[in-house]
């Protein structure tokens, strides 16, 4: 039996607004996928070490706060510090087009901003899940 893709969905950072989060673990929920939701308020070193523990394949980062070019790179830095080399880090919320390009050079492979369809979000998983084996 394959193994199934484990996904951490969290929200870095005073963010308090998780509808769009929740939207996206149930959508990957309901796609197949094992789901876990950190909730709001995290710091970018328990989202680290929760992607670590519990060996996920994907992060998923939502913000909605406008502090997402320094909690994203910090939450790449610290998977990658404590061995999660194999995590595939993406975003979502709202994103200013101009900072995307700055991260992604951070380690952050994608970015969905509002509206991005959940096909595209599946797909981007599909198309990337085989770089995650380990």
């Amino acid at each position: 039996m394959p193994k199934r893709i484990r996904i951490l969905i969290a929200k870095p950072g005073l963010d308090g607004h998780d509808r769009g989060a929740k939207y996206v673990a149930r959508a990957l929920k309901d796609a197949g996928y094992e789901v876990i939701y950190t909730g709001i308020r995290q710091s970018p070193q328990a989202i680290a070490k929760t992607a670590v523990q519990e060996d996920v394949d994907f992060v998923g980062l939502s913000l909605l706060s406008g502090a997402h070019n320094e909690l994203f790179p910090e939450v790449v830095r610290l998977i990658r510090e404590n061995g999660g080399e194999n995590i595939i880090v993406f975003g979502g919320g709202v994103i200013p087009d101009e900072d995307i390009p700055f991260l992604k050079e951070q380690g952050v492979e994608v970015v969905f901003t509002p509206g991005a369809p959940m096909q595209d979000i599946i797909a981007f998983i599909e198309a990337n899940k085989e770089r995650t084996a380990h």
